[in-house]
């Protein structure tokens, strides 16, 4: 499908999400020129809805029918026991004909790269990419496109175009996440529920409680980023990305259309064009709007702790409820049909229901104007005064049932691949030799031929015959024809001809294709390493002290290895390494590093090297860029870079690591299983640490005063701010300690004990060093 896109922002791509069958037909209405959905398996979004291998092929079909793409989100962390699941998902995926799959975990990366080198691949958001280093990085992996960062200006995104040529993705609408993407433990942390793994149970839309006053402090507005679209394409973004593949169809349609009316305008017009789409855009039920980082600067708008964090248009608060009628006043129209959502005031899930019954004091009407209504519900006493209603849908939504989805899909022709194809007629003996997908065909047949009064058979009447391909998976790139005599072929011959022909060479495709696929996982299932008996290792502790002042730690003779900050700070000291610091110091590079911060990092790197030290800990793909023409150096990949497979492992072993240490929210039988697969490259696992639940860029002013925000349940938490980042941490330190035995039966190399929070030599550090040491649990 061809757009007019003669504004600033033309030729760049509109990306829009799919959860469902409806919101993919939604989707394509509304003007997308791509769509991303997921799998049932290896989901961000795993509450979606998602789609099966079928369903996958028929959208894939769909899509390029009207010359769109579709994406695969295969976007999530990865359990070893899962490899082969990954393995038979990378085929049908590639069978299905998807254009890209957009991944996280290096295990994708590698799998695809070895064994299916036909799919595209995509670097999700989930992977922290936010400065030019980590962009390089991806294209020298092979990765065609980079999703970046939700933290970055638009000069910052400027910059990262003039120093790579990887396509740039960015999202321009939809719901923000506090915390850096991909780096987020908070779910986890109060429930085990892995972001990273699409379980994210959302604890930073919940409220809080900061010196008695409540507020949504972690809840982020929506990104919307309408008058920014022609700055964003100058800046170097391609393809301009819409969040909420948990969202309904009708928000889908919505978005995609007022971001299609922008797009496809310019000129007189634009100002015009912007104020019909932000019209359209209050149809969407979003939260309020902000443009995030991409103007510049600390935005205001970007949390507003007094503004609930419920998706909906806030209609007002209950005001009683009684006799299963619940009465407010609504701040607009509501219609039979119309979808609400009462809101408690506490953190607890929202209940939702579509009206049935209106109400004007006595009298029930089918629309009502704003002002005070009844609504009739099923749900009791659930509803208490002053809970927050929100409308979340209208009775006028896009709506397709399923069924009716399923049938719009297997009225599409099956994906087709291009088709040579050369004519040669030599008597009576018509000669076809086609070739697709790699696939060649020979045959002859033979037919009638007549002398021609007019009208001989020519290479214009013999492509209208075999472009009409009907069921054939084949679109008719080129046809060459040798001189033909002037005669005749019934078109009844041809078209049987044409019939038999496409048939046979169709299935020498398919066969061809299917073997392809089926010797592709092969090899990669053989691939695989298998199971071993746990290796012993040697038992290093390695402890993260605050930064170069807790050096003398390695005096201490239970500790093997200290963690250092790398800091601008290492620039100002004349350094020349003794034996036991360039054996004992791991310097650690900050995991957030914009470009304009980038070049202290470097300068400080080299001042290390040049002193003697060689050993880095990295915590971001864009560390190894610092690293790429320095000799025998020692890396090692922190947590935030994901290991929790072995095909992971070997990726961050070719990239260049020494050893790795375990994912910070991986459970005992997944750790077994890839330590049994580890070999001699060394896994750590972190023992002792207080986890930065959240880590941002927002700044939020009013939690600048150290005391501790508190949850509805009573979970204290306190927020630090420096670096120009804000982070969030629990009181309760993670602790491992009493399980060293059973860790080092599994076959870990070592330990990591993270007293960067309260000093080495501070009574804390003290009697977590004697817990480590004697191998019991810290009370």
């Amino acid at each position: 499908m061809k757009h007019n896109s003669s504004g600033a922002a033309s030729g760049v791509e509109l990306l829009a999400p799919a959860g469902s069958l409806e919101a993919f037909f939604a989707a394509m209405d509304g003007g997308a020129d791509a769509v991303y959905c997921g799998l049932q398996a290896f989901s961000a979004r795993a509450k979606a809805k998602n789609f099966s291998i079928t369903d996958l092929a028929g959208m894939c079909a769909y899509a390029h029918q009207q010359r769109r793409k579709l994406f695969v989100t295969v976007n999530t962390l990865v359990r070893e026991d899962e490899l082969p699941q990954l393995i038979d998902a990378l085929a049908a995926v590639s069978e299905a004909g998807a254009d890209a799959v957009i991944v996280q975990d290096l295990a994708v990366w590698r799998l695809a790269r070895e064994h299916f080198p036909q799919l595209s691949l995509h670097a999700s958001t989930q992977m922290t990419i936010h400065n030019s280093a980590g962009a390089r990085q991806l294209e020298q992996m092979g990765f065609e496109r980079v999703v970046l960062a939700r933290e970055l200006t638009l000069d910052e995104i400027g910059n990262i175009r003039r120093n790579c040529n990887i396509e740039l993705e960015h999202f321009v609408h939809g719901a923000l996440c506090f915390c850096f993407s991909g780096q987020c433990y908070f779910s986890s942390w109060l429930g085990g529920k892995s972001g990273n793994r699409g379980r994210c149970t959302q604890p930073c839309r919940r409220r809080y409680n900061y010196r008695g006053r409540h507020g949504y402090y972690f809840s982020p507005n929506d990104l919307s980023a309408l008058e920014l679209l022609p700055t964003l394409a100058r800046a170097g973004v391609s393809c301009f990305k819409i969040e909420g593949r948990m969202k309904s169809a009708e928000y889908v349609h919505q978005v995609v259309k007022a971001y299609r009316l922008v797009l496809d305008g310019g000129g007189d017009d634009s100002a015009a064009r912007i104020k019909q789409a932000r019209a359209m855009l209050k149809d969407s039920f979003g939260r309020a709007p902000t443009q995030g980082f991409l103007a510049g600067g600390q935005p205001a708008d970007m949390a507003t702790p007094g503004m609930r964090g419920a998706t909906g248009r806030y209609l007002g608060e209950v005001r009683r409820n009684s006799n299963g009628r619940l009465y407010f006043n609504s701040r607009d129209p509501l219609h039979i049909g119309d979808r609400i959502r009462i809101q408690p005031g506490s953190d607890k899930v929202g209940t939702a229901f579509t009206i049935k019954q209106l109400w004007v004091g006595k009298r029930a009407v089918k629309k009502t104007a704003a002002g005070l209504v009844g609504v009739s519900h099923s749900f009791g006493n659930r509803f208490k005064a002053k809970d927050a209603v929100f409308k979340v849908a209208s009775q006028q939504a896009f709506s397709i049932s399923d069924n009716a989805c399923r049938r719009r899909l297997q009225q599409v022709k099956t994906a087709t691949c291009p088709l040579r194809l050369n004519v040669r007629l030599d008597d009576t003996v018509l000669e076809l030799c086609g070739r697709a997908a790699e696939v060649a065909l020979q045959r002859r047949y033979q037919v009638e031929v007549y002398p021609a009064t007019n009208n001989p058979l020519s290479q214009q009447t013999l492509t209208q015959v075999f472009a009409a391909t009907g069921r054939a998976p084949f679109e008719l790139e080129l046809l060459n024809v040798d001189d033909l005599p002037a005669v005749v072929i019934p078109p009844k011959r041809l078209k049987e001809i044409r019939r038999d022909f496409y048939a046979e060479l169709a299935q020498m495709v398919h066969a061809a294709t299917t073997q392809t696929l089926a010797e592709q996982k092969q090899r990669a299932q053989q691939a695989l390493l298998p199971a071993g008996d746990p290796r012993p290792q040697l038992q290093e502790v390695t402890v993260a002290v605050r930064d170069i002042r807790e050096m003398r730690a390695l005096d201490n003779h239970n500790v093997d290895r200290i963690l250092v900050p790398v800091t601008a700070a290492v620039l100002h000291r004349r350094w020349r390494a003794t034996t036991r610091q360039c054996g004992g110091v791991v310097w650690v590079l900050p995991w957030v590093c914009f470009d304009q911060e980038w070049g202290i990092i470097e300068q400080a790197v080299q001042c290390l090297l040049d002193a003697g030290f060689r050993r880095f800990r990295l915590n971001n793909l864009s560390h190894f860029r610092l690293f790429a023409d320095s000799a025998d150096v020692e890396l090692y990949t922190g947590y935030r870079l994901f290991c929790l497979n072995s095909q992971a492992m070997l990726a961050w072993q070719e990239l260049g690591a020494s050893g790795s240490e375990l994912y910070i929210e991986d459970g005992r039988e997944n750790m077994a299983n890839l330590l049994r697969r580890s070999g001699s490259y060394p896994l750590q696992a972190v023992i002792y640490a207080l986890v930065p639940l959240l880590t941002s860029r927002i700044d939020i002013n009013s939690l600048r005063g150290g005391d501790d925000v508190v949850s509805d349940r009573g979970e204290r938490y306190r927020v630090s701010r420096r670096a120009g980042l804000s982070v969030l941490q629990s009181h309760t330190p993670l602790s491992l300690t009493e399980h060293i035995g059973e860790l080092h039966s599994m076959g870990c190399g070592g330990y990591l004990v993270d007293l960067s929070h309260c000093g080495v030599f501070s009574n804390e550090g003290r009697q977590v060093l004697d817990a480590v040491r004697l191998q019991r649990q810290i009370p």
